[in-house]
């Protein structure tokens, strides 16, 4: 059972944490979607 609680904590440990939270700061992108692109479709052949 002590096996199993020092696994579980340093799986918690090693959750990758660097420090405290940090909020965004001005330069963040708007929310939205945008998509652009360009579609063909044919059929080609030749005789």
């Amino acid at each position: 059972m002590r096996y199993l609680a020092v696994i579980a904590v340093l799986a918690l440990a090693a959750c990758g944490v660097d420090g405290p939270p940090v909020a965004p700061g001005a330069a963040a992108p708007e929310p939205g979607v945008s998509i652009s692109g360009e579609a063909r479709i044919g059929v080609v052949s030749s005789i």
